[in-house]
């Protein structure tokens, strides 16, 4: 179901079947690892067995022996890079930790972390080789919980690591990378004012991301210098710009072309295997193609971080929230980078506060470095502090929603990071849940053995624009090309044609979308941050609106009159002043040639009017108190949308997001034994939702336009995972009567806390 839009589109809203779905439904649409070339070497990487461990010596000589290996690399083949910090799209990277994690030098800092890499004339060969490589290593201890990296007494992992950001600055070696700080009005005034205050501890564990697709590369470094990269990534443009910096190469030189993505979610926003391969080509003059198996993917490329959270929140009688406390301790994986910044924006970024501090600390443990996942850093805090909204309401005898409504932010609310909302739809998602059918039909009631409660949530996220550019093509038989440097991951390919399409007044079928290399389109930024609809797309609508503009010019000197003269509207041009006959897109495209040649359009911007979006979740739940086991009876998500371009993508964000918040609430972690070694590396011991254990996710879309769009855009895809986890924790304690403040809450850990409640 949506609300109804301000303005009337004739396309914008529709649900025309995607552009790509033939090529997926036949098989015909290439992956990366569908990528094959003349010549073609297999590489493969060998990973260090430790959690942390310096390295002793390398010896490839038996490796680069065996009959087929045509290049060994290992970290000392790779240039030394300098420290520093780069904006790849919406991340920042530091090139020389990027590097190090890549590849080894002196040090391995997880299992997992890649030692050397071999590429032969099959994979058999390489793998085979790669298991000579002798590495001699000093095992030195590890650290992985977050709080006891902390420590002053922890294993150091850098120690040239200082913290940065602190209001109390140490020249001490440390594991704490980084603090930030966002705080407002008076803390102690505001627990004072409290009638209630609510104090708990928090932890979640380390998720991956679960893109069906393992990440892969066929790169192809030529004698003049020039190279070729196909790879499965969310970012061609930022996968160049690394290369080359890893390289020492300049990024000109490398080509990148997107393939088609199986997933990425975030996880595919930054380089794995690209530098490797683009390296191991040039030692061996020919093209090398890598693919990670999936127990890689989980041991060694970036999940979201684990992290602890203290949180403190006090409210008045009447239900106003007086003041907040939060500390956000993040683990960042192997090198310095959590996404505890934005965490600690978000997390109470719904509500309407005068008193708070927020604190998030980035640190260093012996896992993966993590990556961005969804929203990154906003799930887990929204965890505390959803469940703490709850449990203040609950206790002082007020609906939970309506406990949301009289703190919720609202236009002109300052957000803790500072900047006030413009026009914002976190009021009409509550009310939306509130007044709607689940909500309002009759709570779940325990019977026959089972515990059944129902819980409330809702979140929060910033989302971005960045960079992105397009050009509208008219094609000589009306119809349209729109060329775009946005990998699709969730449904641009559609959006940004019926953009087009709404601007052109054509059919969204008449308008085909495609998806351009790194030199076939101006400079795009990375698929993420639910920006591509709305920056890409207002590419898109520029660029039309640039190709309307030609358009009319080409009429213009057909029929010898001035621009101003002519009108276009629903794909027909015509002239206000005598009587030419109008024509529609299709009876001009013919007539370009002799009107003044062909029409494109192009446009390249950065857009400032990002609008974000709110979330407002409920959910049925019905528990086994023999075996402690979660199933999801009833799923409903409420979500700011502010356009839906194609209503059935858009639901389909929201279904996705659920239904991975679902996973981590419920299932999915990261297991390490107490040697540091990870334990579950494959989807039978990571054990992720299925269609077996989700019903049908029922959506509502609430759509408050964006001031800041043209048409009214806001993204989509990354809110719909924040209110998940903590929805459920207060639905298992409406069911089972116990608070639950770790994730996963599997079924050990919810027997575990019942008995003890009994007890």
């Amino acid at each position: 179901m949506a609300a109804q839009h301000e303005h009337q589109f004739k396309v914008i809203g529709t649900r025309p079947i995607r552009h790509d779905g033939a090529d997926k439904v036949t098989g015909r649409a290439k992956y990366g690892a569908d990528i094959h070339l003349p010549g073609l070497l297999h590489g493969k990487i060998l990973r260090s067995p430790h959690a942390h461990a310096r390295i002793v010596s390398i010896d490839t000589s038996a490796a680069l022996a065996v009959p087929g290996v045509k290049a060994v690399v290992t970290g000392q083949d790779f240039p030394e890079i300098e420290d520093g910090l780069l904006q790849i799209g919406e991340n920042m990277v530091n090139p020389r930790h990027l590097s190090r994690n890549l590849m080894a030098r002196d040090k391995v800092l997880y299992d997992g972390h890649a030692v050397a890499a071999v590429a032969a004339t099959s994979p058999h060969i390489a793998e085979e080789a790669a298991k000579l490589i002798r590495v001699e290593y000093e095992v030195l201890p590890h650290v992985q919980n977050v709080l006891e990296s902390m420590r002053d007494d922890a294993p150091i992992l850098h120690p040239e690591l200082r913290t940065g950001g602190t209001p109390d600055a140490s020249d001490s070696p440390t594991n704490i990378a980084n603090q930030v700080r966002f705080a407002r009005g008076d803390l102690d005034e505001g627990f004072a004012a409290a009638d209630l205050i609510v104090e708990k501890e928090f932890s979640t564990s380390m998720v991956h991301q679960g893109y069906i697709e393992p990440h892969n590369v066929v790169a192809q470094y030529n004698a003049d210098g020039q190279s070729t990269v196909w790879v499965s990534t969310q970012g061609p443009f930022a996968v160049r710009e690394l290369c080359g910096g890893l390289l020492k190469m300049p990024p000109s030189k490398v080509k990148v072309i997107p393939a088609e993505i199986g997933g990425g979610f975030g996880g595919k926003t930054t380089v794995y295997l690209e530098h490797v391969a683009l390296l191991l080509s040039k030692l061996s003059g020919r093209p090398v193609k890598m693919v990670m198996t999936r127990s890689e993917v989980l041991r060694a490329t970036g999940p979201t971080p684990g992290s602890h959270i203290y949180a403190k929140i006090g409210a008045d009688k009447d239900g106003r929230i007086t003041a907040a406390e939060l500390r956000l301790s993040f683990e960042a994986g192997a090198f310095p980078g959590s996404p505890v910044a934005a965490g600690s924006m978000t997390v109470l970024a719904p509500y309407d506060l005068e008193n708070f501090q927020i604190d998030g600390f980035d640190v260093v443990v012996n896992k993966p470095k993590t990556c961005a996942y969804r929203a990154p850093g906003a799930t887990n805090p929204a965890m505390a502090a959803e469940t703490v909204i709850d449990e203040l309401a609950e206790k002082l005898g007020i609906d939970p929603l309506e406990f949301r409504l009289r703190n919720a932010a609202r236009e002109g609310t300052a957000q803790p990071a500072g900047p006030q909302f413009k026009r914002i739809g976190f009021v009409e998602t509550v009310e939306a849940i509130k007044n709607g059918e689940h909500y309002q039909s009759p709570p779940p009631q325990s019977a026959d053995g089972k515990l059944r409660g129902r819980g409330v949530a809702s979140g929060f996220w910033f989302n971005a624009a960045f960079q992105s550019s397009a050009t509208v093509s008219i094609n000589t038989d009306g119809t349209a090309n729109v060329v775009t440097g946005s990998p699709d991951i969730g449904g641009s390919r559609a959006s940004c044609a019926m953009i087009a399409a709404e601007v052109l007044g054509l059919a969204a079928e008449d308008v085909h979308p495609v998806v351009a290399d790194t030199e076939s389109i101006g400079h795009t930024d990375t698929t993420g941050g639910s920006r591509v609809t709305f920056a890409t797309g207002m590419a898109v609508y520029e660029a039309a609106t640039n190709a309307v503009a030609i358009l009319k010019h080409r009429a213009a000197t057909l029929w010898k009159v001035k621009p101003e003269e002519v009108v276009f509207q629903d794909s027909v041009v015509s002239c206000t002043t005598n009587g030419h006959e109008s024509l529609s897109l299709k009876q001009m495209a013919p007539k370009l040639p002799r009107a003044g040649g062909p029409v494109m359009g192009s446009a390249s911007v950065r857009p400032r009017g990002v609008g974000p979006t709110f979330a407002t979740h409920v959910v049925d739940i019905e528990l086994d108190p023999e075996t402690g086991k979660v199933d999801i009876v009833r799923y409903t998500a409420s979500q700011d949308v502010g356009k839906a371009v194609h209503p059935s993508y858009v639901e389909g964000q929201i279904q996705g997001g659920v239904a991975q918040g679902i996973g981590w609430a419920l299932n999915e972690e990261y297991f390490y034994d107490d040697t540091g070694t990870l334990r579950n590396t494959g989807f039978l011991d990571y054990r992720m939702p299925t269609c077996l254990d989700l019903p049908m996710i029922e959506t509502i879309l609430v759509e408050v336009a964006n001031p800041g769009h043209p048409i009214g855009i806001r993204g989509v895809g990354e809110v719909p995972i924040v209110p998940p986890p903590a929805a459920i924790a207060n639905a298992i304690y409406r069911a089972a009567g116990i608070r639950l403040q770790e994730l996963p809450m599997s079924p050990a850990k919810i027997v575990k806390a019942m008995l003890e409640k009994d007890a």
